[in-house]
């Protein structure tokens, strides 16, 4: 179902792209600015299996769309400056923003060397729990569970069910169908549970993936004191935060950010909402960051960034630099706005 979902994507874009009709939305669509939305930046890899491919560009891509940014003379500034400029109503230029969510190493050891070839800022939100080694990468575990195994056995809504992983194919589906199950579960101690499971009956290091792909305080750090970087917070345990208690919600918010202030000794002003589209992330989880006192929260949702964007600054939205679709044509298309409002049904606003 998701391969067939990317392949519409695929072919919504390059119809953009083939017919040029971003270029007249553009003036319609593409507001004052975007926020660009990444994971992680590392190199491509071979394997026949990687459900988790949309996490990730190559360095090469992010460099395409940064040169492309700055060709169009369009200002790449950090978060406080899209706050700033939102406060102030001042649109003169359009901006474009990049934001990182995790805290992946790679981040470190490829996306900052191409932000510096741009004298471009990048904002990294921190998960608390992944930066103490200690939060668990559920996404990541399953893959390398698929991965590793020729079938699977899960009880899924109380119905024994082996699944076949013998296949590039077999094990794809099977990841859908997992991921989409461990997604649909009451609570994060449900996908802790069956996750944890699941790694221990077939021999994976739960444990170890955090650590594995996620920079320690003491690699953040000296990161984050590159005039490049600013960090920003992604809750403690990056848990759905609308499956929790309103009080559950708001610790995970506020001591996120207090977690890494002590850890880095600075400021925190900008939330990220984990997975942060409409079942992570809604009006509740907007007002607890306002209350919390952040300046700015971004979600998932697809959307530029409008001047009534400003009245909405704890719900913005975000345009996703996806990995399934590292092509340069694209490049246009994804800062023109079209491609986000056709995700977002035309939305100007995505805040209910």
């Amino acid at each position: 179902m998701k391969m067939f979902r990317n392949h519409v994507i695929r072919a919504g874009l390059e119809a953009l792209y083939f017919t040029g009709a971003h270029y007249l939305m553009r003036p319609l669509l593409a507001g004052v600015g975007a926020i660009f939305m990444l994971h992680h930046v590392r190199p491509r890899r071979d394997a026949d299996f990687q459900p988790n491919h949309h996490l990730e560009v190559a360095p090469e891509f992010l460099r395409m769309m940064l040169a492309h940014l700055r060709s169009r003379e369009i200002d790449i500034v950090t978060m406080d400056e899209v706050h700033q400029r939102l406060i102030d109503r001042n649109f003169s230029r359009r901006f474009a923003c990049f934001t990182l969510d995790d805290g992946y190493r790679d981040n470190r050891d490829f996306a900052l060397p191409v932000m510096r070839e741009f004298d471009a800022p990048m904002t990294v939100y921190i998960a608390s729990d992944f930066a103490e080694g200690s939060g668990r990468l559920w996404w990541a575990a399953l893959e390398r569970v698929i991965a590793t195994a020729s079938s699977i056995e899960v009880t899924i809504g109380d119905v024994a069910t082996r699944l076949n992983t013998s296949t590039p194919a077999a094990r794809q589906e099977a990841f859908e169908r997992l991921h989409d199950w461990l997604r649909s579960l009451p609570g994060e101690h449900d996908v802790a549970r069956e996750i944890s499971a699941l790694c221990a009956r077939h021999g994976v290091d739960e444990a170890a993936i955090c650590r594995e792909f996620c920079m320690s305080w003491d690699e953040l750090k000296p990161f984050a004191d590159d005039p490049l970087v600013t960090i920003g917070a992604h809750t403690i345990t990056h848990c759905n935060l609308a499956k929790q208690t309103e009080e559950t919600a708001a610790h995970e918010i506020a001591s996120s950010r207090a977690r890494i202030e002590n850890a880095l000794q600075r400021h925190i002003h900008h939330l990220a909402y984990p997975y942060g589209d409409r079942i992570a992330a809604g009006p509740r989880e907007f007002a607890l960051a306002r209350t919390a006192g952040f300046k700015t929260a971004v979600t998932t949702r697809p959307g530029m960034i409008f001047p009534e964007s400003a009245d909405h600054l704890t719900a913005l939205q975000r345009v996703s630099l996806n990995g399934n679709y590292q092509d340069a044509r694209f490049l246009s298309v994804l800062s023109s706005g079209a491609a986000t409002a056709f995700g977002n049904g035309f939305r100007r606003i995505d805040a209910a």
